[in-house]
């Protein structure tokens, strides 16, 4: 292959197709016709004298070659766009970025109050969505620019990917005010005996980065003592309050709840809350983008400790 006579633009249609999997997807991202995205493609075949993708009952799927070059060209390709953009100043009193992150069910109660509040006041012309990603397609989406930035308990080992630490948190159980353990004394952390007698309502969300609740519980020998799964956080106080159901919910949730309802928190059993860290995380084709760098920075202030 003769590198002087490839046109460039070419290695865009290449970076696209392996990351959609579809040379149509490839070609919308691109705004590009189905036709000319398939024209880049049969041109790229020959510069590289390979297919790079075959067609399979589950899509296109790179070759060895494509396998081996794409990532290459896609973060270059990343890397290029984010130089190009340094310069660019970023003000947000007056820009219309549209910023887009992921949340879980209880990272949108908790995290996204703050933010909104923190843009009205100093980004009001800018707007922020939370997009549902799975957790296992996260780097993807990330990759992508599908989403800017998710904030949770996540440590993804993708290339690119970059992650910084807001803060450690345990879980605790909650309950209404007048709920009390039906054997021993009640103090502000439960025996394992208090926990195990006690019936337990939990949150399982259909994508939720809080399994190690269930983990936990399986580990004690409790998960029988689950009498109601709730799908979302935002179901538990009323139903911790409404019942002799006690609930686990991480530290930072319950804080927020006690400061709302007449609800109690209780420790758990010494040894049996795992602890989870909470990051953020981003795209390093974005880590000198202005944009990018103003609301992270609005994150690390807002939730940082």
């Amino acid at each position: 292959m003769n590198f002087r006579q490839l046109d460039l633009n070419l290695l865009r249609v290449l970076a696209a197709i392996h990351r959609t999997g579809s040379v149509t997807a490839a070609g919308k991202a691109l705004s590009l016709s189905q036709s000319a995205t398939s024209s880049a493609l049969a041109r790229l075949r020959g510069h590289l004298d390979d297919e790079l993708f075959v067609r399979t009952p589950g899509g296109l799927k790179p070759t060895r070659v494509c396998e081996r070059i794409a990532p290459e060209v896609t973060e270059l390709l990343q890397r290029l766009e984010s130089t190009m953009s340094v310069h660019e100043a970023f003000d947000p009193a007056r820009s219309e970025v549209h910023w887009k992150t992921s949340l879980s069910d209880l990272g949108e109660m908790m995290f996204m109050p703050p933010l909104a509040a923190a843009l009205r006041e100093q980004a009001p012309h800018a707007r922020l969505s939370n997009v549902a990603v799975a957790a296992e397609d996260l780097a993807g989406a990330l990759e992508a620019r599908e989403i800017d930035f998710a904030i949770g308990i996540l440590n993804p080992r993708h290339r690119g990917i970059r992650a910084d630490l807001l803060f450690r948190e345990h879980y605790v159980a909650m309950s209404s005010g007048g709920w009390r353990p039906s054997a021993g004394r009640a103090s502000g952390r439960l025996t394992p005996e208090q926990l195990a007698s006690a019936p337990l309502v939990v949150a399982s969300p259909t994508a939720t980065f809080h399994g190690s609740v269930e983990k936990m519980l399986v580990r004690l020998n409790l998960s029988d003592r689950i009498v109601l799964r709730a799908r979302h956080f935002g179901a538990l106080p009323d139903l911790a309050l409404s019942t002799d159901l006690l609930t686990i919910v991480p530290q930072m949730y319950a804080d927020n709840l006690s400061r709302r309802h007449d609800m109690r928190v209780w420790e758990l059993p010494h040894d049996s809350s795992p602890d989870y860290e909470v990051r953020l995380v981003w795209h390093s084709s974005t880590a000198n983008d202005p944009a990018q760098m103003w609301i992270r920075e609005q994150v690390h202030r807002l939730f940082r400790r």
